[in-house]
């Protein structure tokens, strides 16, 4: 599917995030969730000796505080530039528990499109912290 303006957004608002606070090795991913009303969520991941928490986690929580029940597209950034990157397995679990009509930004970044969450594979690498 072939990404929209809504969805460039995204991906450079996840790429700022990426830019700006991933700059240690607790913080090496960002992610960037956008309401259907257009509301934008940014997160990072944090990682530490006994694991982490992805980015998507991260999101989905800073969304919830504002009362967002109801993602509509994320995209995930690794830091240093390197690409966008899928939701790890555990991820994928847990966004499709609670958005099964999610989108997802995914490719390498001259070839980005947004797919429907459900056309992810449902296993992945885990726990990477992502």
């Amino acid at each position: 599917m072939e990404l929209r303006d809504t969805d460039r957004a995204l991906v450079q608002a996840a790429t700022a995030v990426a830019k700006l606070r991933c700059r240690s090795q607790h913080h090496t991913v960002a992610s960037a969730a956008r309401t259907a009303d257009g509301r934008v969520f940014t997160g990072v991941n944090v990682q530490h000796a006994t694991g982490g928490c992805c980015a998507e986690l991260v999101v989905i929580g800073t969304a919830a505080t504002q009362g967002v029940t109801d993602l509509e597209t994320i995209v995930t950034v690794a830091d240093r530039g390197r690409d966008v990157s899928e939701p790890c397995g555990d991820c994928r679990q847990v966004l499709r528990e609670y958005f099964p009509a999610l989108r997802v930004i995914v490719g390498p970044v001259d070839d980005l499109r947004a797919i429907p969450l459900g056309e992810l594979p449902a296993e992945a690498e885990s726990g990477t912290a992502g």
